[in-house]
């Protein structure tokens, strides 16, 4: 036998020595959760043997839990995995052909020693439902927690499970799956065992950020994401919005009869009580509406039979009309919100385009008071139309206006954040690798007029100092300017996949997890209590 080999046997007999002294292989599940209550982090017994106390749960005669033993390591083509963690099944009986892995047995034990795999994940699942995602309709307020790398999710819940929120997990656009290489299967999977290793039972969803066709839809709900947010970029007509009014009524005449004579008598000319808010729509407004967004909302309901053909009542249909070059102006939401209940489309939350600047990982631009006195009427049409949530997009930062986003939402409401848990990863680098740090940055000005193309900032990045002046003690520093946030945010996908940057971070992570963990659940947080989430159990 190999000596690699006879070392990792041994480190799998230590590993359950230690978990069968501590009485845990035998422990009831109400024993095995006041453990989880009472854990935190990764338990190290040394020789690179670990395990995560809160990751061990029992199914009937199944003992699962995540833990290291010096086993192989993940292949290549996963790179966020490549940190020792495998997961583990035990049984006195046979286990299931349906997980994957070394199989062997050791203190009266059948063991499986397995990848965290989309194969494992689907047969865990079958024991512990909490690990699949889940419709989060019913919950009040919700956060959506991008993870661009497949290793931030233990932060997002450390984060969450203090509050009275509900994280998602696994969030991605087509976009973000195509510059960092994933794929929706492995997305969840990732949120998955992310779950597991933090003992977070309590539920999570899944968003299939962005999408704009029912092939990319379907390609989600396969990787079983019950949310889709809609992205209607691709079939609404922005043209209309700066057509002179003669050109409206010109084009208005060419649209069918029906959707004429309903814009005419439902909306022409109409003043919208509300809730204390008073909405105008007149005529031309109205027939602007109708030749901007009715083909948008003829394809909305399409899609909301979609989904409901394919998950019943479980899932979660986000309408995004955010990724416009103008505001969605009181009028124009009234008009969708209306034309949306009439189709019957079960909507859970809806992205207006705001006053001002939502850009990517800074604080809001534009004021504050004026962005206030609009938002107030745009919850107004929220809840006069169904009570869907207000989705705040690019919500990542915007801390100026978190308080009233809170409150005017009453929290009913869903924060979409993703690339400032990716910048939080690199403050980890910036706080203990300060070579990595400079690394990053330097390469993130050659990925940056590509990065360019894909996302609205504008920072002048002149104003960014030079790093050869900088103390390493203060690289952190960068993390706090938005122009080399704005920098960092947009270039992830060139500095993942560059040989020299992406291996060596992801290196890092797993070696550092902790810090890893505690700089993204502190920012994460920091946005909760912005929006005045109350503790759970409140």
């Amino acid at each position: 036998m190999e000596r690699s080999e006879l070392n990792i046997r041994r480190n799998r007999e230590l590993l359950l020595a230690v978990l069968d002294r501590r009485g845990l292989l035998d422990a009831k599940p109400e024993a095995l959760a006041a453990l989880r209550e009472a854990s935190w982090g990764r338990t190290d017994l040394g020789a690179g043997v670990f395990y995560y106390p809160r990751s061990f749960f029992a199914a009937g005669n199944l003992r699962f839990l995540l833990a290291g033993t010096g086993g192989p390591d993940a292949p290549d083509a996963y790179p966020n995995e490549r940190d020792g963690k495998r997961l583990l099944v035990l049984s006195r009986e046979e286990i299931s052909r349906d997980f994957e892995g070394e199989r062997f047995s050791a203190s009266g034990w059948k063991v499986l020693e397995g990848p965290r795999s989309w194969n494992n994940y689907l047969a865990i699942k079958e024991h512990l439902p909490f690990l699949a995602p889940a419709s989060l309709r019913g919950e009040r307020t919700t956060i959506g927690c991008g993870d661009r790398l497949g290793m931030a999710g233990p932060g997002h819940i450390r984060a969450a499970r203090g509050f009275r929120v509900s994280p998602v997990l696994a969030q991605l656009s087509m976009r973000e799956l195509k510059l960092t290489g994933r794929t929706y299967p492995r997305v969840v999977k990732d949120a998955a065992f992310a779950a597991l290793q933090e003992g977070f039972d309590r539920g999570y969803g899944a968003d299939g950020d962005h999408l704009k066709n029912i092939p990319d839809i379907d390609t989600a709900l396969d990787a079983g994401m019950p949310m889709i947010t809609l992205d209607l970029t691709e079939v609404m007509d922005p043209a209309p919005a700066s057509w002179t009014d003669a050109a409206v009524e010109e084009s208005f005449a060419r649209l069918a009869e029906p959707v004429r004579r309903r814009t005419l008598d439902d909306y022409a000319g109409r003043t919208f009580s509300l809730g204390g808010a008073s909405i105008a729509v007149p005529d031309i407004e109205a027939k602007r509406c109708a030749l901007m967004y009715w083909k948008a909302l003829e394809f909305t309901g399409e899609v909301d039979r979609h989904l409901r053909s394919r998950r019943g009542d479980a899932y979660d249909l986000e309408v995004s009309i955010d990724e416009t070059t103008a505001p969605t102006v009181p009028a124009h939401h009234l008009f969708i919100a209306s034309e949306l209940a009439r189709r019957g489309v079960t909507v859970n939350s809806l992205a207006p385009r705001f006053i001002g600047e939502f850009q990517k990982g800074i604080d809001y631009i534009g004021n504050p008071g004026e962005f206030e006195k609009q938002f107030a009427v745009h919850c107004a049409i929220a809840k006069a139309y169904g009570g869907y949530k207000i989705s705040i997009h690019s919500g990542s930062d915007k801390f100026s206006v978190y308080p009233a986003i809170g409150r005017l939402t009453d929290l009913r409401v869903h924060v979409k954040t993703a690339g400032t848990s990716w910048l939080e990863a690199v403050r980890a680098a910036s706080l203990q690798d300060p070579g990595l740090f400079r690394d990053l940055l330097a390469k993130a000005y050659e990925y940056f007029p590509e990065a360019l193309k894909l996302y609205h900032i504008t920072p002048d990045l002149a104003r960014i100092p030079d790093p050869e002046g900088v103390a390493d003690e203060d690289l952190p520093s960068y993390l706090g300017l938005p122009e080399s946030r704005q920098l960092l945010h947009v270039s992830y996908g060139g500095l993942l996949n560059d040989p020299a940057t992406g291996p060596r971070l992801f290196r890092f992570l797993a070696d550092r997890e902790e810090l890893h963990y505690g700089c993204v659940g502190d920012h994460i947080r920091a946005h909760i209590l912005r929006l005045g989430a109350p503790a759970h159990g409140r």
